[in-house]
């Protein structure tokens, strides 16, 4: 039971509710077994016309004899038996009554611990530190948070009150069985176990095909996501057959598994319910047998007694369901559970000091990063002094990103300190850090959302005037009016509404209209055409103005007028200087420069 702790621990939180819970349900029990209970009264009396024998001093017979003795006495025969009839119709309302709370209570409660469970995937998701989701598939995340989380909501929590309503009725009426024939109870208790070893041998195996389901799902949902990320690649090289035939190997190997899952799953309630009746033969078999001779108590109270236990049948039935779905779903809680224990490498400081503003510099003192063993950057160190710019060059893979996502700490050093105005990073909190700075990316990150609320991402509130401001900063104000909604059209997803250049430049004005100390600019117009380059850098160049700015570039003509640039190579630091200085120095920035024809 180790792998359901997260939802009895969310559970916990809502003890009251469970306590009322189990109230409306032991009262629901306790109503179905009276009202099964009036079975022998009513008996008796149809067959003998007066009470039963109590020879063993039953305590449970003695409380009917009496019962049934002082209606008969008050009302006569027929007026009792129509008595015992209100009554049982009675205790059988109040049954259903109970059993309606108990699922009004239970529920929300359901409901609730779903969306605490799929609100924690996601805060962990926003949590983890990039460097995670390198090594992750997006489809595979996707299918955790809606597959993994679908598949706990109804096969671990939907069948959640059959963990605790299911045991109860069979210890309650078991309790009471033993209250009226020790000896037959005691019986049934030997038969029993047989039924859940039974349906735990057929439940085993579907953890591990639930597992195969889960990473079929994840599997799906990746060449879904690749296919409409990459449609143009897909068709402009004729390649629809070779993703077609992945993803309906991939769905037909994902249909195998489930349909294993349903055979084993479907198997395990009629299997159950024929194992109830031939639990239930037996028994009448033997407790008639000794009814007959003489050896236990007599019929109508025997007759009772397999009417109350009958009310075990069903419960029985449903907990094997039970089980089996937990099982099933336990594969699940599993692949829900590796994302939400991943340890947070990045994460902020509760008791960290507030950035209120950046003052003085940035240094990386004796750095090292390291990803999987691998270094990726080997004793940086560098001072950037508040309103400079400093250029990061180098061959791809030099570690230029990598040495700028240790900034905003998207990746925290293995080594070494990353120190704001002579404080280690680590010691600020980390809203406060990123709240200094502004991130333009090589890939423009737009949200399927108006242009007016993207540009304002970075400062909630802003008002038109400030969001117009800022665009016309990035240059993006020329085409945003001629856009038919102005700034109130929507982007699309991703963007996809504007040309590239178009979502640069609403990144600029994000950025601006932030208002940040710090930028960091990756690559901001490598992947655009000349004009839109030219609109770009003109818009960056505004942006730029009166802040401390870390470039990351490969076209060396956007950073030739840098305080500083540095050259890296296998995450070291070979060259560093202004773009005169190195050239003079004619080393491997002036091949670079050389090979752009930069001059």
């Amino acid at each position: 039971m180790k792998q359901y702790a997260r939802i009895f621990g969310y559970l916990g939180a809502y003890k009251g509710k469970v306590v009322l819970y189990f109230v409306f349900i032991i009262l629901s029990i306790l109503f179905s077994i009276v009202s099964m209970g009036m079975l022998m009264p009513f008996l008796q009396l149809i067959f003998t016309g007066k009470g039963m024998t109590n020879d063993s001093n039953n305590v449970v017979i003695q409380g009917i004899n009496d019962l049934l003795a002082n209606s008969l006495n008050k009302r006569g025969s027929v007026n009792t038996l129509a008595f015992i009839c209100v009554l049982m119709i009675s205790f059988i309302i109040l049954k259903n009554f109970f059993l309606y709370l108990s699922y009004v209570v239970l529920n929300p409660l359901k409901n609730q611990i779903v969306n605490h469970l799929r609100e924690d995937l996601y805060d962990k998701i926003l949590r983890l530190p990039i460097g995670y989701f390198n090594e992750k598939r997006k489809g595979d995340l996707m299918s955790r948070i809606a597959n993994d989380v679908g598949e706990v909501e109804g096969s671990v929590v939907g069948t959640l009150e059959g963990w605790i309503r299911d045991p109860l009725t069979i210890v309650v009426t078991l309790t009471v069985l033993f209250l009226i024939s020790f000896q037959l109870t005691l019986f049934d208790l030997i038969l029993i176990p047989v039924l859940g070893l039974v349906i735990g041998r057929i439940t085993k195996s579907l953890k591990r095909h639930s597992e195969e389901v889960s990473r079929k799902n994840g599997e799906s949902f990746s060449i879904i996501d690749e296919t409409l990320g990459g449609l143009r690649v897909i068709k402009a090289f004729n390649i629809e057959k070779l993703l077609r035939h992945k993803y309906y190997t991939t769905s037909r190997e994902l249909l195998d598994a489930k349909n294993k899952i349903s055979y084993r799953r479907d198997m395990a309630s009629p299997l159950s319910e024929v194992l109830g009746v031939l639990l239930f033969t037996v028994v009448l078999y033997y407790g008639g047998r000794l009814v007959l001779r003489g050896q236990l108590i007599e019929a109508s109270a025997f007759l009772g007694f397999l009417g109350i236990f009958f009310n075990i049948i069903n419960p029985a039935k449903a907990l094997s369901t039970s089980f089996s779905n937990m099982r099933k779903g336990a594969a699940a809680i599993q692949r829900i559970e590796e994302v939400l224990n991943t340890p947070v490498t990045v994460d902020d400081n509760p008791n960290g000091i507030q950035l209120s503003s950046f003052k003085d510099r940035i240094e990386f003192r004796n750095v090292f990063f390291a990803y999987d063993d691998v270094v990726i950057l080997d004793n940086i160190n560098l001072v950037i002094e508040k309103g400079k710019t400093v250029a990061l060059v180098g061959s791809s893979g030099a570690g230029k990103s990598t040495l700028a996502d240790l900034v905003p700490r998207f990746h925290d050093v293995t080594s070494g300190e990353v120190l704001i105005d002579g404080v280690n990073i680590r010691d600020y909190s980390l809203e406060s850090v990123r709240s200094q700075m502004s991130i333009v990316t090589q890939e423009p990150i737009l949200f399927n959302d108006t242009i007016g609320n993207n540009i304002a991402l970075g400062k909630q509130g802003a008002t038109p005037e400030e969001i117009e401001e800022a665009a016309k900063i990035a240059n993006a104000h020329p085409f945003i009016l001629k856009k038919e909604g102005g700034y109130q059209s929507n982007t699309g997803d991703r963007g996809t509404r504007l040309s590239g250049g178009e979502r640069q430049r609403l990144t600029i004005a994000r950025a601006v209209l932030k208002n940040p100390p710090i930028l960091i600019l990756d690559e901001a117009t490598s992947s655009l055409d000349t004009e839109s380059e030219r609109l770009v850098q003109d818009a960056i160049n505004n942006m730029m103005q009166n802040r401390t700015s870390i470039v990351i570039a490969h076209r060396l003509s956007t950073i030739r007028h840098a305080d500083e640039i540095i050259v890296l190579q296998k995450g070291k630091i070979v060259e560093r200087g202004n773009h005169e200085q190195l050239l003079e120095l004619g080393g491997f920035y002036k091949k670079l420069v050389e090979m752009q024809e930069v001059r």
